[in-house]
């Protein structure tokens, strides 16, 4: 019974950030929350069917086939997260981060004085934000049932003390965890029950994670659109997603109790880096049956990413006589790719005279699809892949939004909801994001600058370690908040 238990452990382990290319890494990859300007963004990004915004070069690039003169635009954004972690109390972390969350053109080709036929052309390019991916998080508690040193014994069972690696290797040459007398060098125990010779382990111990993500995914977007008659307009983009991000953490586990193992301390540090590149081919359309109403569509396919990774970890532990151990790893550089999931897009948007815009998206993506494969080095996916086909489903997103005019002042504001993408029965079942945002712009001539203000948040549980007494989860609930100034010229 206990190896199906090891057998289960070790596929929750690909959850907790410890292991590379897992679930997560699958899914963090895949999402997009479409970054864009001001304007775009103050109305919840629901640009489908309405377009004339260089942001919808990444979501439905027939918006470009709306412009009807070029523009360039640039937009900084100040983005804050903050999050309060529950683990036996409640601690909480924030980060700030200024970025370039878009910048582009667009520039006519051809525009003809006629009612039918190719009334215009035009080309455009855009780097748009799709996920910035800052994090820092604080977890602290006492933890009265288990340790994580419990799962590094747990998942090495029946493993020979000389076939050990990775953490657990490293835990059992810094006295974290040992052998248990008379198991052959093949089950272990932690300094909690002084290696299995006290029989119960005595925890109470403080546990402190302090975790830093940096990093983001965008998209250079470069476009062609058009326009027949002025009823139907299409487009074409050749996406270029770029992604960076690192992952670290530092996982202490300290006690004041007089233990027979003598043990006081120990950190134990897990780092990686992964930054790769994409290519994606969108295409788009949207019809204007009617001068006030225009109905869009749009397809974007997989994003084929080749992601180069870099990661060491290290352990170190003190105990009270004195004795200090530490020891590291050798970094370890590697390449995979990752194929995320296509996205079908719908919109409906409808003009109420020069007064008021209202714009409604829906999105399909299955986020089960994502896969993992090779990119060289022959090492084979399928166990991983499965993991994210038995986790994961479809998603449905909807996003909301309206802009009001009065003369040469708009008011903008926006929702989404970015649904659920874990099947039921999984941690994080219930895992899905709100957005609400707030804008407006001014615009005189040729000139034009926007605010936006973005509020995005969402609860989820976050998988310390497992064990064999229990799964030590921290209870999450993290918020989000972006402004964003966009300055904009046409000519």
């Amino acid at each position: 019974m206990k190896r199906v238990y090891i057998i289960i452990l070790i596929l929750f382990a690909g959850f907790t950030g410890v292991m590379a290319q897992n679930l997560d890494d699958a899914l963090r990859y895949s999402q997009v929350f479409y970054g864009g300007t001001a304007r775009f963004m103050s109305m919840g990004g629901a640009f489908t069917a309405l377009g004339g915004d260089i942001s919808s070069l990444s979501q439905n690039p027939a918006g470009l086939g709306v412009y009807r003169s070029s523009e360039i635009s640039v937009t900084p954004q100040l983005f804050h997260i903050k999050t309060d972690a529950g683990f036996h109390g409640t601690s909480s972390d924030y980060m700030y981060n200024f970025n370039l969350n878009q910048a582009g053109f667009v520039s006519n080709l051809i525009k003809r004085d006629v009612q039918s036929g190719l009334v215009s052309l035009n080309f455009g390019y855009s780097f748009n934000k799709t996920n910035n991916l800052h994090q820092s998080m604080r977890i602290e508690g006492i933890s009265p049932y288990s340790s994580m040193a419990d799962s590094w014994a747990d998942n090495n069972y029946n493993v020979h003390y000389t076939d050990i690696t990775g953490a657990a290797g490293l835990a059992y040459d810094s006295w974290v965890i040992d052998t248990v007398t008379g198991t052959g060098g093949a089950q272990y125990g932690t300094v909690f029950s002084n290696y299995g010779d006290d029989g119960a382990s005595v925890y109470g111990q403080t546990v402190k994670r302090l975790v830093s993500y940096e990093g983001y995914t965008g998209e250079h977007a470069i476009s062609f659109g058009g326009n027949i008659s002025n009823k139907f307009f299409f487009g074409g983009t050749l996406g270029i997603s770029r992604l960076k991000y690192t992952s670290h953490y530092q996982h202490l586990e300290s006690t004041s109790l007089d233990l027979n193992s003598g043990f006081k301390n120990f950190t134990y540090t897990d780092h990686y880096e992964d930054e790769g590149t994409g290519y994606t081919l969108k295409f788009g359309a949207i019809y204007k049956p009617i001068e006030a109403l225009r109905i869009g569509f749009a397809f974007h396919s997989p994003t084929w990413y080749r992601i180069n990774e870099y990661l060491y970890e290290d352990i170190s532990s003190n105990f009270n006589g004195g004795e200090h151990y530490e020891y590291a790893d050798e970094p370890t550089r590697f390449s995979y790719r990752l194929a995320t999931p296509f996205r079908a897009l719908f919109g409906v948007a409808y003009q109420v005279k020069k007064f008021a815009l209202l714009s409604a998206d829906y999105e399909f993506v299955d986020y089960s699809t994502a896969k993992f494969s090779d990119a060289g080095d022959d090492w084979d996916y399928s166990g991983e892949n499965d993991v994210i086909k038995n986790s994961l489903k479809a998603a449905n997103n909807f996003r909301i939004g309206g802009e009001f005019r009065l003369d040469k002042l708009y008011l903008r504001t926006g929702y989404g909801y970015y649904g659920k993408a874990f099947k039921s029965g999984e941690a994080n079942e219930d895992l899905n994001y709100n957005s609400i945002s707030f804008g407006t712009g001014f615009r005189d001539q040729n000139f034009s600058i926007d605010l936006g203000y973005t509020h995005m948040a969402n609860s989820q549980n976050y998988l310390l370690y497992s064990c064999y007494t229990e799964s030590a989860t921290s209870n999450m609930d993290i918020y989000r908040n972006m402004f964003t100034v966009t300055f904009g010229y046409k000519f």
